[in-house]
């Protein structure tokens, strides 16, 4: 990467991090983007550069925020192996509700915007190298686990909203019980989704 596309890469992360650190102070209506430029140190026509308007950028910031996450998954695996592909998509989802558990504003943020639209994009538009490589090791672990899959990112966009929506009560609210106490309930949820989307070979 040049000099040039370097320096543009960090006015975009910097408009992003900005921004997601406003929307969860002070919340989306009441961030301007004036006021996400002006924190950034940077003027107000590069907004425009990157960005339509204040709603696309909270799509390609949830985009963003979701690709990292997937990223930081993915680099977790790599150093901590796991056999078996139950196993290894039980990890990923530990994975996300610990990060979860340490940073409870991403999981607001998160939780309260991620579509589907949204999180497609995580794996084509926005970081993709790094998402795309969760992606990838995703649907390599589905061919190892010699089985047939025909809707593998129905299943992965069905996980992952399970552990959104099941982090956000039992973390943020602890209802109907404590994120620890439901755990196991929700491993077997995940382990049944994964039947359901998935056939053995004949």
């Amino acid at each position: 990467m040049g000099k040039i596309e370097s320096k543009k890469k960090q006015k975009k992360n910097a408009l992003l991090q900005t921004a997601f650190e406003l929307f969860t102070d002070k919340g989306f209506a009441k961030t301007t983007i004036s006021d996400i430029v002006n924190q950034a140190g940077l003027a107000k026509g590069t907004f425009y550069l990157y960005f339509k308007d204040k709603y696309d950028l909270r799509n390609k910031l949830t985009a963003y925020k979701a690709g990292q996450l997937f990223s930081d998954a993915h680099q977790s695996i790599l150093v901590h192996p796991v056999n078996g592909l139950e196993n290894q998509i039980l990890y990923f989802a530990d994975f996300f509700i610990e990060s979860f558990e340490k940073d409870h504003e991403l999981l607001r943020f998160i939780a309260k915007n991620l579509s589907w639209g949204i999180f497609r994009t995580a794996f084509e538009q926005t970081v993709p190298e790094e998402s795309q490589q969760f992606y990838d090791y995703f649907m390599e672990i589905i061919k190892k686990g010699s089985v047939s899959c025909e809707e593998p990112e129905l299943m992965l966009f069905t996980i992952i909203e399970l552990v959104g929506s099941t982090c956000y009560n039992c973390i943020l609210f602890h209802q109907p019980v404590s994120m620890e106490e439901y755990k196991p309930f929700l491993h077997q949820t995940i382990l049944q989704i994964i039947r359901q989307y998935t056939t053995l070979p004949e």
